[in-house]
C-alpha cells in the first residue's frame, strides 16, 4: 500500500482536537485536522464556553446597574439595554479567538481538512470526497445536546444552548429544562436582562455531581436572585403555537400533570458524544452503553493506531479536560509519556457568584473512609466584604489519617479562579496543613482557602 499521508489525523477541532493537532505538529509529526465547521474551536469556542461567558460578563454589568448594586457604591446609573450590541461583542470575541486558532494551525504547519470525516478503514478516512490515510487517528468529535422525547428544538421558541445565545429579544418568561451548569448559566444571562426564569429539574436538587452543601446553597442563592425552581419534576412534552410554548410537567415520581406557558424554552438536560456519521464500524470500533468510545489509560482504543479524547471518551465533559488529553495523546503518539490526572479536574459554574469544585464531594469522600472537613464563609473574608460579595464559602475535605486534601469546593465571585490553587495543591499531594501554612496575599478572596484549611486543622482564626 501507499505511504501514509499523515503521521497523525485528528477528527474534530474543538478544545481537545485542535490542541492535540498543534502538540503533535510541535513534536515533529506530520499532522492534519478534519473539521466541518467554517471556523475552528468546536462547540466550546463557537457556541459554548466562550460566547456564553461573553454574555454572562456583559449581563452582569447590566444587572449590577439595574438592581441597585452600583448605586449602593455611589455610582448612580440608569442602564439601557442594547441587545444587538451585546450580541455583537460576543460574536467579536469568538471571531478573534477562532481566528487565533487558525493562525496557530498555520504557524505549526497543521493541515486543516475542511469537511466531515468518516472512517473507511482502520487507518483511513474520507473527508469531503477525499480519502486520506494516517498512521494515527485521534477521535475528538466532542458532544452535542441530549434530546428529550416530546420536545422539538426549533431554535426560535424552543432552543438549545446554541439558540439561547442568539435570542433576538429578552423573553418575558423562559423555562429552563435542566438544572445543570449550562441551564443555570444561560438562565442567569436572561434573568439578569429582565426575563422571568423558571428551572425545571428532574432531580430533587440542582447541579448534579457537585458537593451537597454547594448544591443546597446554590439553590438558595439563585432563588434569592429571582429564579424559580420546580424540582423533582419531569417535562413530558412541549407544544408551540405562534410565539408561545406550553410545557406539560408532572412529578418525577408520578402524579397529576400541569402546564406552564413561556415564550422561550431552553433544553439543557446534558450532552451526548458525537459519533453519528463517523462510520466507526469500518474501523472495527463500537461505542459503549453511553455512546462513548472506550479507551485505555493512554487514550488508545481497542484498535491499534486509533485514539479518542474529550467528550467522546469516558469522563467529565469539560473543555479543559479535553485540552489536557489532547496534549497527552499527542505525546503518547510521539513515544513520550502523556498523563492526565482525572481525579484532579476542576468544575466551574460561571454565574454570580461562581460555583467551583475539584476532587471528591463530602458524600463521596465519606464513602471511602474517615474525613475531616473545614469551612470558611465568604462573609468573613475581607475582600468579599469590601466588594459586597457575602454569598458563599470555601470547603476543604481531607483524609482524617493522612491530612491529604481530597476535595475542595467554593462559592465566591471568583471561585473559578480560586479553584486552580486547590487543584494544583491536590495534584502534588498537599495536606490541609500545607495549604494552611502557605502565605496568601491580603486582602484577597483566596485567603478563604487558607482559612478553610486552618479550620480543617482545628485552629480557625477569623471564624
Amino acid at each position: 500500500m501507499a505511504d501514509y499521508d499523515y503521521d497523525v489525523l485528528v477528527i474534530g477541532a474543538g478544545p481537545g482536537g485542535y490542541v492535540a493537532a498543534i502538540r503533535a505538529a510541535q513534536l515533529g509529526l506530520k499532522t492534519a485536522c478534519a473539521e466541518a465547521r467554517e471556523t475552528l474551536g468546536g462547540t466550546c469556542l463557537n457556541v459554548g464556553c466562550i460566547p456564553s461567558k461573553a454574555m454572562l460578563h456583559a449581563s452582569e454589568y447590566f444587572d449590577a446597574a439595574a438592581n441597585g448594586a452600583m448605586a449602593k457604591m455611589g455610582i448612580k446609573v440608569t442602564p439601557e439595554l442594547d441587545l444587538d450590541a451585546m450580541h455583537g461583542q460576543r460574536r467579536d470575541a469568538v471571531k478573534q479567538l477562532t481566528g487565533g486558532i487558525e493562525y496557530l494551525f498555520k504557524k505549526n504547519k497543521v493541515t486543516w481538512l475542511k469537511g466531515h470525516a468518516r472512517f473507511t478503514g482502520k487507518d483511513s478516512v474520507e473527508v469531503a470526497g477525499q480519502t486520506v490515510r494516517a498512521k494515527n487517528i485521534v477521535i475528538a468529535t466532542g458532544s452535542s445536546v441530549t434530546p428529550l422525547p416530546g420536545v422539538t428544538v426549533d431554535q426560535k421558541v424552543v432552543v438549545d444552548s446554541t439558540g439561547a445565545l442568539e435570542l433576538p429579544k429578552v423573553p418575558e418568561h423562559m423555562v429552563v429544562i435542566g438544572g445543570g451548569v449550562i441551564g443555570l448559566e444561560l438562565g442567569s444571562v436572561w434573568r439578569r436582562l429582565g426575563a422571568k426564569v423558571t428551572v425545571v429539574e428532574y432531580l430533587d436538587q440542582i447541579l448534579p455531581g457537585f458537593d451537597g452543601d454547594v448544591r443546597k446553597e446554590a439553590q438558595k442563592i439563585f432563588k434569592k436572585q429571582g429564579m424559580e425552581f420546580k424540582l423533582s419534576t419531569k417535562v413530558t412534552g412541549v407544544t408551540v403555537a405562534g410565539d408561545t410554548a406550553t410545557l406539560t410537567v408532572e412529578p418525577a415520581a408520578g402524579g397529576a400533570a400541569e402546564t406552564i406557558t413561556a415564550d422561550a424554552v431552553l433544553l439543557a438536560i446534558g450532552r451526548k458524544p458525537n459519533t453519528d456519521g463517523l462510520n466507526l464500524e469500518a474501523a472495527s470500533l463500537s461505542v459503549n452503553a453511553r455512546g462513548q468510545v472506550e479507551i485505555d489509560h493512554d487514550f488508545a482504543t481497542s484498535v491499534a493506531g486509533i485514539w479518542a479524547i474529550g467528550d467522546v471518551a469516558p469522563g467529565l465533559m469539560l473543555a479543559h479536560k479535553a485540552e489536557d488529553e489532547g496534549i497527552a495523546v499527542a505525546e503518547n503518539i510521539a513515544g513520550l509519556t502523556g498523563i492526565v490526572n482525572h481525579d484532579v479536574i476542576p468544575s466551574v459554574v460561571y454565574t454570580m457568584p461562581e460555583f467551583a469544585g475539584v476532587g471528591l464531594t463530602e458524600e463521596a469522600a465519606k464513602a471511602k473512609g474517615e474525613i475531616k472537613v473545614g469551612k470558611f464563609p465568604m462573609m468573613a473574608n475581607s475582600r468579599a466584604k469590601t466588594n459586597h460579595e457575602p454569598d458563599g464559602f470555601v470547603k476543604i475535605i481531607a483524609d482524617a489519617k493522612t491530612d491529604r486534601v481530597v476535595g475542595v469546593w467554593a462559592i465566591a465571585s471568583v471561585a473559578g479562579t480560586m479553584i486552580a490553587q486547590a487543584a494544583q495543591a491536590m495534584e502534588f499531594g498537599a495536606t490541609s496543613e500545607d495549604i494552611a501554612y502557605t502565605c496568601h496575599a491580603h486582602p484577597t478572596h483566596s485567603e478563604a482557602i487558607k482559612e478553610a484549611a486552618m479550620a480543617v486543622a482545628g485552629k480557625p482564626i477569623h471564624i
